[in-house]
C-alpha cells in the first residue's frame, strides 16, 4: 500500500482545549465518511460508505508519526496526545487498533474522534477502546434532526448508533467525552436539548462540549446557534451532567481568578456562561468594578443574553457564515 503523495497522516500538533498539544493522524483516504455533515469544515463526502476498509498500513502510521514526534522533541515541542482524527471517520479504517497498538512505542496517550456510527459493531468497539481517549459525536438523537444534520449513509440507523454508544460507554475503560454541534433552528430548541442530554447522562461522560461550527461550512446557509442558544443548551446540559463546557473557538485559561479580571472573565465565559450575580464577586476578588464588564460589551468582546429571567455573559459566538 502506498501514501499518495498529497496525503500527510501525521500533522499538527494543534491546540486542543480537549487534548492539549493534539498531533493529528490522518488514518483514511479524503473523504471517507459515514456521514455528510452540513457544518462539516473539510467539504462534501466523496466515499460515504459504512463497511471499514483497509487504507494505510499500522507501520506506515508508525512511521509518519514517529518520524514527526522525533522532529517536533528536536524542536523542543511536545506532544500531549496522538489523536486518530482523519478527515473522514476514523473507525472506517479496519487497522485502527492495530495501528493504535503499533504507537504504543512512543509513550504517548492515543485519542480518537469518532462520529459513533460504526460502534453497533463488536470488532469496532473493540479497536477504538486500545485508545486512551475516545470523543463521540451525539448532535441528536431525535430521527429527523439527525437526518437534517448529518446526512447519514442509508445504510444507518439511529437507534442502532445510539445502542452502540451506550454498548462502548459502558465497556470502555479510558476517558470518554462528547462533542455535540448546536445548529440553529434545528437541535437547539429545548426538546432537543433536554433529550440530547438525558442521552448523554446515560453514557456519563466525562465532559460534555456544546460546539458551534467555526469554520466555513460544506452546506451554506448552516449557522450555529446564537449566545442565547448556548446559554439554553448550557443550562439544560449542565442540570443534568457534571463537566459541559462550550468550544466557540476561543482560547482559555486557568478559570481561578489570578488578580488579572479582564484575562479570568474572558477565560472563564468562553467555557461557561456567567451569571450576573457570579460576575461581580470575581470582579471584587481581582479588585476590579463593573467598569470593566462595560468595556468589554463596547468592544464586543464580552456579550450578554438573558435566559429565564436572568442575564449571561459570554463570549460571542464566532461563528462563519457564508
Amino acid at each position: 500500500m502506498i501514501t499518495p503523495p498529497e496525503h500527510h497522516i501525521a500533522f499538527g500538533p494543534v491546540p486542543s482545549r480537549r487534548l492539549g498539544q493534539s498531533l493529528g493522524i490522518n488514518n483514511v483516504t479524503t473523504k471517507a465518511c459515514s456521514y455528510t455533515c452540513v457544518y462539516c469544515q473539510v467539504g462534501q463526502t466523496t466515499e460515504k460508505i459504512t463497511e471499514p476498509q483497509a487504507f494505510f498500513l499500522p507501520k506506515q502510521i508508525h512511521e509518519a508519526v514517529a518520524a514527526r514526534v522525533e522532529k517536533l522533541k528536536a524542536r523542543g515541542l511536545t506532544v500531549d496526545y496522538l489523536t486518530f482524527v482523519p478527515d473522514g471517520e476514523p473507525t472506517l479504517d479496519i487497522a485502527l487498533g492495530e495501528s493504535i497498538d503499533a504507537l504504543r512505542d512512543l509513550d504517548i496517550p492515543i485519542a480518537v474522534i469518532t462520529n459513533g456510527t460504526l460502534l453497533s459493531r463488536d470488532e469496532v468497539r473493540s479497536r477504538v477502546s486500545r485508545a486512551d481517549l475516545v470523543s463521540v459525536k451525539v448532535d441528536s438523537v431525535h430521527e429527523e434532526a439527525w437526518r437534517r444534520i448529518n446526512l447519514p449513509h442509508h445504510d444507518l440507523s439511529l437507534a442502532t448508533i445510539l445502542q452502540g454508544i451506550r454498548e462502548f460507554a459502558a465497556g470502555f475503560g479510558g476517558t470518554l467525552i462528547t462533542d455535540t454541534m448546536l445548529i440553529a433552528g434545528i437541535n437547539d430548541d429545548v426538546a432537543s436539548l433536554t433529550d440530547n442530554a438525558g442521552f448523554l447522562a446515560e453514557i456519563a461522560p466525562r465532559t460534555a462540549y456544546l460546539a458551534v461550527p467555526t469554520r466555513p461550512t460544506t452546506v451554506m446557509k448552516t449557522h450555529g446557534t446564537d449566545e442565547s442558544g448556548l446559554i439554553r443548551a448550557h443550562e439544560i446540559y449542565a442540570a443534568r451532567l457534571p463537566s459541559v463546557e462550550l468550544l466557540t473557538g476561543h482560547e482559555v485559561g486557568e478559570f481561578a481568578h489570578t488578580g488579572d479580571a479582564r484575562t479570568d472573565l474572558l477565560a472563564i465565559t468562553a467555557v461557561h456562561p456567567m451569571r450576573e450575580p457570579d460576575v461581580r464577586p470575581l470582579l471584587a476578588k481581582d479588585r476590579s468594578d463593573w467598569r470593566l464588564v462595560e468595556d468589554l460589551l463596547a468592544e464586543g468582546t464580552l456579550k450578554s443574553a438573558y435566559h429565564d429571567g436572568e442575564r449571561f455573559f459570554l463570549r460571542p459566538v464566532r461563528c462563519s457564515r457564508q
